[in-house]
C-alpha cells in the first residue's frame, strides 16, 4: 500500500510542478503517459498492447494490459497472451464468462512492480520535465530576441556577469557585451536587450548585451511615449558604446517635431538614457530620404561647403572649409565614424581651397537679396555655399529645390556678381 501511495504522490507533486512552471494540461497528461510508457517498454519488452489512461483531476493514473486468451499450457509470450483458466480465476479481476480467442484486459497495479520500477519511472520523469523546461525557456526567449530585460546581478566572474530575472531565469552578460565603463555589484540590478539564445545539447544559454544597437533603440521606446506608440519611428542608429551615439528619428504626423519629442523638455527625456548608458553623448537628428541632407545632418555640428556623391558604391566626398573639418571629424574621430555607420556612406572628408584660395560664402549671407524660404530650399538639397550652388546644374537646382527657372537664374546671378566683385 505504502508503494501505491508513493506513486500516487508522485502524480500529485508533478501536478503542484505544472502549476508553478505553467505548464498546460495536455502536456502534462502527455509527459506523464510518455514516462509510464518508457518504464512498461522497459519492464516488458514492448509497451504497444498497454493502455495508460491519466487522471490529472485525480492526481492518479490507470493502466491495462490488452492480452488474448489462449488454451491452458499454450501460451508461448506472456506480454500478450494469458490463459483460459488465468483469465477466468485472476484474482483482480476474475472474468468466469471468458473464452479462447477473445481479449482479456487486466488492471495494472503499477505500485507492485517494486521500489526499482517507481524509481525508474521518477528518474524518466525528471528527465522529461527538464527537457520540457529547457524547451520553454528557450522558446520564450528565441522570441524575444532583441528585447529589453531586467535581472538581478548574482555572480561576477572575469569574463562575464550572471544576472537572474524575476522567474530565475539565467542571462549572460559577456564582458565584450557591457558598457566599458560598467561597474556593478552583487543584488544590483541590470538592464540590458537579448542578443541571441544559443542551444548547444538542449541547454539554453541566453546572452544579454548592453552594446547593441538595439539596447539604445529600446531605451528610447521606454522613454518616448510617442515611439511606442508608433507615431514617431527610429529609422538609423550607430553608437559607439560609451563615448557617443547618433539616432535618425521619422514622424508620420506633421504636427510632431520628432527630434523635440526625443530629447524633452529641457532635456528630460534623453537625459535618462544618457545616464544608462553611461553618460554617452547622443546625438537626435531628423531622418530624410535625401542623402546628400542626411550626410549633411549626420555631420552636425559641422557646416557642408559641398558633398559629392557615388550613390552606387556608396561613397561621399565631403567638403568642408578648414575650420570645420575637425568638428566633421571629430574627437578620436567618432563623428565621421558615426556618421558614416548611420547614413551607409564611406565619408570622406576634404578641406574645400580653391586654386585662387577664393573663400566660399555661405547662403545665409545672402538673406537681404535672396527669401530665406529659397536658401532653406537650396539647403535642404545639400547647398550650403555659394560656390556649392554655382557647381550645381542649373536643371539640378530646378528640379530638386522645386524653383522657377527665372528665380534660379536670379539666385545664380547674385551669386556670381558676389565672385566677379
Amino acid at each position: 500500500m505504502a508503494k501505491k501511495d508513493e506513486t500516487i504522490d508522485m502524480v500529485d507533486r508533478f501536478s503542484e510542478f505544472k502549476e508553478l512552471k505553467n505548464i498546460d494540461k495536455t502536456t502534462m497528461i502527455s509527459v506523464l503517459e510518455e514516462s509510464f510508457r518508457s518504464v512498461l517498454a522497459k519492464m516488458f519488452g514492448s509497451d504497444e498492447n498497454f493502455d495508460v489512461i491519466m487522471n490529472p483531476d485525480k492526481g492518479d493514473c490507470e493502466i491495462y494490459q490488452n492480452l488474448e486468451v489462449v488454451p491452458d499450457g499454450q501460451v508461448t509470450d506472456p506480454v500478450k497472451q494469458i490463459s483460459l483458466t488465468d483469465a477466468q480465476n485472476d484474482p483482480d479481476d476474475p472474468d468466469p464468462d471468458c473464452e479462447v480467442g477473445e481479449d482479456y484486459t487486466k488492471k495494472i497495479d503499477f505500485a507492485k512492480f517494486g521500489r526499482r520500477a517507481i524509481l525508474n519511472l521518477r528518474q524518466t520523469l525528471a528527465s522529461k520535465i527538464l527537457d520540457l523546461q529547457k524547451d520553454a525557456i528557450y522558446s520564450k526567449f528565441k522570441e524575444m530576441e532583441g528585447e529589453l530585460v531586467s535581472g538581478e546581478v548574482y555572480q561576477l566572474w572575469k569574463k562575464e556577469i550572471l544576472l537572474l530575472d524575476d522567474d530565475k531565469n539565467e542571462l549572460l552578460l559577456p564582458k565584450d557585451q557591457q558598457i566599458p565603463s560598467d561597474f556593478y555589484r552583487k543584488g544590483e540590478t541590470v538592464r540590458a536587450v537579448i542578443e541571441r539564445v544559443d542551444n548547444h545539447n538542449n541547454n539554453p544559454k541566453i546572452i544579454v548585451s548592453r552594446t547593441s544597437e538595439n539596447f539604445l533603440r529600446r531605451l528610447f521606446e521606454l522613454e518616448v511615449p510617442e515611439i511606442h506608440d508608433g507615431l514617431i519611428v527610429i529609422r538609423a542608429v550607430a553608437r559607439i558604446p560609451g563615448e557617443r551615439a547618433k539616432i535618425a528619428v521619422e514622424s508620420y504626423d506633421d504636427r510632431i517635431d520628432p527630434v523635440g519629442a526625443c530629447v524633452g523638455v529641457k532635456g528630460a527625456r534623453i537625459h535618462g538614457i544618457v545616464r544608462e548608458l553611461r553618460n554617452e553623448n547622443i546625438d537626435v537628428i531628423n531622418f530624410t530620404n535625401n542623402p546628400q541632407l542626411f550626410i549633411q545632418r549626420a555631420l552636425s555640428p559641422a557646416k557642408i561647403s559641398t558633398i559629392r556623391l557615388d550613390e552606387e558604391n556608396k561613397h561621399a566626398e565631403v567638403f568642408l572649409r578648414p575650420e570645420e573639418v575637425s568638428l566633421a571629424i571629430g574627437k578620436g574621430g567618432l563623428n565621421i565614424k558615426l556618421a558614416s555607420k548611420l547614413t551607409g556612406y564611406e565619408i570622406d572628408v576634404y578641406r574645400d581651397l580653391d586654386a585662387e584660395g577664393e573663400e566660399d560664402i555661405y547662403l545665409d549671407e545672402f538673406k537681404d537679396e535672396i527669401e530665406p524660404w529659397i536658401i532653406e530650399a537650396l539647403k535642404d538639397m545639400g547647398c550650403a555655399t555659394a560656390k556649392t550652388v554655382l557647381s550645381t546644374p542649373r536643371e539640378m537646382l530646378i528640379e530638386k529645390a522645386d524653383l522657377e527657372e527665372d528665380t534660379v537664374d536670379n539666385i545664380l546671378a547674385v551669386l556670381k556678381a558676389e565672385f566677379e566683385e
